[in-house]
């Protein structure tokens, strides 16, 4: 079930952790505006910095290529109508290991183009998550915002609902049953761990040792 789209009002903060459904943890900055690409190129540019939350200092710089298509459907380029859909894209560039995370990385262009977004019910659409990937998602999302030194995290995050491809309300949900589990404190919207996520500590340490080292394997493979 598509997010619908006037929910897509939130405001990112260079403080907000995005996980990633592949169990990294992000920072994602973004420099506004989009400009148009030199040299006459049929696209407009908007650069990102995507930490990783885990404090190592590795990141990656994307260059996000919106391209005309995609200009032409959306009221305008302003981050409050495509700054959900640019963080969605980047996250799901990462679970596809198509981009790496240096001390010292290169700018790597992002293609931000129709992937996501359907001409038919002209709306954006991102693949859609299983209920235990969403689970998964939340709890992540929650004990890393607590281990990058943040009080609370966003469950009901509209961003999150475009990026799983549900509804706001069903974040809720699965979030309401994570705090009858005891696994999070639920105070509205927001939420913080409770000392049984400890459980799953180690969990998601290996989750994200686990994909960081397949997409650097995957980018040394390929630089041969």
């Amino acid at each position: 079930m598509p997010t619908e789209s006037a929910e897509l009002t939130h405001p990112v903060s260079t403080g907000t952790v995005f996980v990633t459904l592949s169990g990294l943890p992000l920072f994602i900055d973004l420099q506004w505006p989009f400009h148009q690409a030199t040299s006459g190129a049929d696209f407009f540019v908007l650069h990102a910095d995507l930490r990783l939350a885990d404090g190592s200092g590795l990141h990656a710089l994307a260059a996000v290529n919106l391209s005309l298509t995609i200009k032409e459907v959306l009221p305008s380029l302003d981050s409050q109508h495509t700054e959900g859909p640019v963080i969605n894209a980047l996250r799901k560039e990462v679970d596809r290991k198509q981009l790496e995370f240096l001390k010292s990385p290169k700018l790597v262009p992002v293609h931000f183009s129709s992937r996501y977004f359907s001409f038919k019910s002209n709306q954006w659409a991102f693949p859609a998550a299983s209920d235990e990937e969403i689970t998964q998602l939340l709890l992540r999302k929650v004990y890393w915002t607590a281990q990058a030194g943040k009080n609370e995290a966003m469950v009901a995050d509209p961003i999150d609902a475009l990026y799983v491809n549900n509804r706001v309300d069903h974040l809720r949900e699965v979030a309401r049953k994570l705090a009858s589990q005891g696994l999070i404190k639920l105070t509205g919207d927001l939420a913080t761990p409770t000392d049984a996520i400890a459980k799953h500590a180690a969990s998601f340490q290996a989750d994200m040792k686990s994909q960081l080292e397949e997409l650097q394997k995957k980018h040394t493979f390929e630089r041969g």
